[in-house]
């Protein structure tokens, strides 16, 4: 088997000319995320690559036609981002087969056409391993990567194939980019090219929450103080009765959810005069939200669903300049430690936020923005681009008088490529 000093060494006796440079490569990303939903790690990455790489983003949606038919529209803010919407018919949503055949000749059409040129020998980005079948082989792509933001498969309403077709994928894949230290483990034995590359952060965004010309943003501007808040999807991984009793712990708190509902009935969620249930907000509104908190809270249960979640919050909070008080999630565990508070139960967890508002660490602030600063989504996605550099290598052909190096590379053992 060959080492990782072996393959670095083939690929600098590669002559320089005539090189394909991965930055330039188009991308084609199917996500089961809308472009214009929460921001989340498909976009902060996707977002970042297509500032040198054409991006086409793919979505499915459910719709009353009994055709299938797509939209595509390309954004004014950067015209090397195009969105495809793919409209299914929902009569036959639940038919697998056809929605796989749908997704592929939807997208095969639309690559058919003067507009697909740019994307011949895309880069496949997977974010849904359910789109393995549809689209894996059939678009022409130099390579498959699949991003795995969460253990999808543990998310209530999961598909029952979902588990085999992520297999699938990560046994395909050509690099693969997990989202928490523990995902990456248990991909490893089955692709020995999986790299831990965690949540990142826009510094400078959430850095506004820090500055005098931002003002607290009115929905939190009129709580009253101090204001415990977070932000994000409200769906099956809160622990509500912990908001309850945190609700009910001091009624001079004011305890602010910012997000959407998903998965879940808003009419079951606990009710206290002082519990505000804000809905969704703009991306572009967060640092004005987050200023306005004297804590920013990650209230998550201890479940299924979040066993192996790896929160993007995190570091946005820290950015932000703000106390951070989580539940004891591994991933948020093994990360934030230095400057989160984790609680292992729900009296620590109040204990916590009742110390961070009447007196914040300083200290714990000050390495929560060493650390945001520290992990940027522009850094990592340049780690990203080099990790495709090097399959890009492997893919293409070397001249007689270079060194052969193949795919045994990706069947060598863990400790040989990391």
């Amino acid at each position: 088997m060959q080492s990782l000093h072996h393959f670095n060494k083939a690929r600098a006796s590669r002559p320089s000319s005539g090189r394909l440079y991965v930055d330039s490569a188009p991308i084609i990303a199917i996500c089961h995320l809308s472009w214009d939903w929460v921001w989340q790690r498909p976009q902060q990455f996707l977002s970042r690559h297509a500032k040198s790489h054409p991006l086409l983003f793919v979505e499915t949606h459910c719709t009353d036609s009994p055709e299938s038919y797509f939209k595509i529209r390309t954004l004014e803010e950067n015209r090397l981002i195009n969105i495809v919407q793919m409209h299914l018919p929902a009569s036959r949503w639940t038919d697998g087969a056809f929605i796989d055949m749908e997704r592929r000749r939807l997208l095969q059409e639309l690559l058919r056409t003067p507009f697909g040129v740019s994307f011949r020998k895309a880069i496949l980005w997977i974010n849904d391993p359910m789109a393995i079948t549809a689209f894996a082989g059939h678009l022409g792509e130099s390579m498959i990567v699949y991003d795995c933001m969460d253990e999808l498969s543990q998310f209530h309403g999961a598909p029952p194939p979902l588990i085999e077709r992520e297999e699938q994928l990560v046994r395909c894949a050509d690099v693969i980019f997990c989202g928490g230290q523990k995902m990456r483990r248990k991909r490893l034995p089955l692709n020995p090219n999986t790299h831990f590359y965690g949540t990142g952060v826009d510094c400078q965004h959430f850095g506004a929450a820090m500055s005098e010309a931002t003002l607290v943003h009115p929905d939190i501007a009129d709580l009253q103080e101090p204001v415990l808040g977070y932000f994000g999807v409200i769906d099956e991984r809160i622990d509500y009765e912990l908001l309850a009793k945190l609700a009910d712990a001091d009624p001079d708190w004011s305890i602010a959810m910012v997000g959407p509902f998903a998965k879940i009935d808003p009419a079951t969620l606990p009710q206290r005069p002082n519990l505000k249930w804000l809905g969704a907000r703009s991306y572009v509104d967060l640092p004005s939200l987050t200023k306005g908190m004297d804590v920013c809270m990650m209230p998550f249960a201890l479940n299924a669903a979040t066993e192996y979640i790896n929160p993007t919050k995190a570091l946005e909070y820290m950015a932000a300049g703000r106390p951070v008080v989580s539940t004891a999630l591994d991933e948020v565990k093994s990360n934030f430690r230095v400057a989160a508070h984790i609680a292992e139960d729900h009296d620590s967890f109040i204990s916590f936020c009742r110390a961070e508002a009447d007196n914040p660490s300083r200290a714990r602030i000050r390495r929560g923005i060493r650390l945001a600063a520290d992990n940027t989504w522009e850094k990592i996605v340049g780690k990203m681009n080099g990790h495709m550099q090097d399959v890009m290598d492997l893919k293409q052909p070397f001249t007689s008088k270079s060194v052969e190096v193949n795919q045994a590379v990706f069947n060598s053992t863990p400790d040989e490529i990391f």
